[in-house]
């Protein structure tokens, strides 16, 4: 497998399409209804659902880069239902109703993208062939099969999950040393830059001014100050996920965790012939430094995992460049996976950044008096997360009382991650004790290694 080529600021996703131009910026001091920080999925999903529910509204998305610039259009394309967060913390708060009815819209949120984008033109590549997860290890399989009976506790049917043998996992997908998965009909590709563009393309179509190469400087009441002028609003909703590190004072609020993607050259019929995958769902991985993958609409495999998870001080990479050492452990992760692919070259590697709260739960946020909204902390899991945040702070800004505004995730607050050095240290630490616990677990280790449940209770994952 030969060295990835430069990626040039942009996932493979954008350099598929050509980099866009930049819109315009914002032309100086402006006076609207609503003015959203960030042109990725949130700041997009929630201008669409406000402008469609009240068509007066004058509403700006302000965008230091352009629209999809980072995790929108960087991510491994998963349209999942799995929960941002962990569902006994949402339940400890707020109950298991609560909780079942927070999994449920997750489950219609799927739908309701595929849906959107049908009715919208927006053309994504979205196939819903569902999600695999997979074991491949003994230690992995006991895990699987606490996550089966995890899903099932919250909410999955029998329509919705089932459990899978070695044989019955083959017969959809063969993966070198597999043993059992799971797999959930809740799940669809799709290509996140083609549905991003197109979000945004729409939303401007609505008559949302979009701005672009607009850096905003300062979050406060009802005012946003930006490197071009002042927007003064009655609402402000800052939709910043990853990159809220680099406003002043949010360093230890969410913090910016890095995953790193490689993308094959288009893959011969052969390999399809020997590997299945017939039903393109995703695919992920029971590991602790988990790997998560899909099989592209033009036949490629586009493989994600860690890589070097956290820089210092939150700091946050803007080129999309990842480490040769990463593009290489991914590689061979590749090749054990699929020896099929031993051959085959990487057309592209790229990283990106997701936000996590100490908790690792998500939140949506909207204080009335002050006009300040906010949503995010998906923790990998925002190409949904996000159609339903948007909805969401859609209720809530326009007063609506209804089941969305009632689901456990609104009004969340959770403490802030460490003060440096302790952040770095703890973050590099943790998944240095991921990657040994896997190591263990694949040399024969029949049950979870305790140096990894260790690592969990520090993480405060679970």
């Amino acid at each position: 497998m030969t060295r990835a080529v430069p990626n040039g600021g942009v996932s493979f996703w954008y350099a598929q399409l050509g980099k866009p131009d930049y819109r315009p910026g914002l032309p100086g001091d402006t006076a609207v209804d609503v003015a959203i920080v960030g042109a990725g999925y949130t700041g997009l999903w929630t201008a669409y659902y406000l402008k469609k529910a009240q068509p007066d509204l004058r509403i700006v998305v302000l965008e230091k880069e352009f629209a999809g610039f980072g995790a929108s259009g960087r991510n491994g394309g998963w349209l999942t239902a799995n929960l941002a967060g962990s569902a006994s913390r949402y339940a400890a708060s707020h109950g298991r109703a609560a909780t079942l009815a927070l999994q449920r819209a997750m489950m219609a949120t799927v739908d309701e993208v595929i849906e959107v984008a049908a009715a919208e033109g927006i053309d994504a590549d979205i196939h819903k062939g569902g999600n695999l997860e997979i074991a491949r290890s003994p230690a992995q399989l006991g895990r699987l099969r606490d996550e089966y009976e995890q899903l099932r506790h919250w909410g999955y049917q029998d329509t919705d999950v089932s459990i899978l043998d070695g044989a019955e996992l083959a017969g959809r997908i063969r993966v070198q040393g597999a043993v059992g998965g799971i797999y959930s009909q809740h799940c669809a590709r799709l290509q996140p830059a083609k549905l991003v563009r197109g979000l945004a393309r729409v939303v401007e179509g609505l008559g949302v001014r979009l701005y672009e190469r607009t850096e905003v400087l300062d979050i406060e009441s009802r005012r946003v100050r930006t490197n071009r002028g002042t927007v003064t609003a009655d609402v402000v909703l800052r939709c910043l996920e990853g990159f809220t590190a680099g406003l002043a004072g949010e360093r230890r609020s969410w913090l910016p965790m890095n995953s790193s993607m490689i993308v094959t050259e288009q893959l011969p019929d052969y390999f399809w012939a020997e590997v299945g995958w017939r039903e393109a769902e995703t695919l992920g991985d029971m590991a602790h430094a988990y790997m998560y993958a899909q099989r592209t609409a033009d036949g490629r495999i586009a493989l994600g995992g860690r890589g070097v998870p956290y820089r210092f001080a939150s700091r946050t990479d803007h080129s999309g460049a990842t480490q040769i050492r990463t593009v290489a452990a991914l590689s061979e992760l590749l090749r054990q996976l699929f020896p099929a692919a031993v051959g085959a070259s990487v057309a592209h590697a790229w990283c990106g950044v997701l936000g996590v709260p100490r908790d690792w739960c998500s939140t949506v946020r909207f204080d009335r008096p002050s006009g300040l909204g906010t949503a995010g902390g998906y923790v990998g899991h925002g190409v949904a997360t996000t159609n339903l945040a948007g909805r969401t702070l859609r209720d809530l800004v326009l007063r609506r009382d209804s089941e969305l505004t009632r689901l456990p995730w609104v009004g969340r607050r959770v403490r802030r991650w460490e003060p440096e050095p302790l952040r770095f240290l703890g973050v590099r630490s943790l998944y240095a004790l991921y990657r040994f616990a896997d190591r263990q677990e694949y040399r024969g280790r029949p049950t979870t290694s305790p140096i990894a449940r260790i690592a969990d209770r520090v993480a405060g994952r679970y």
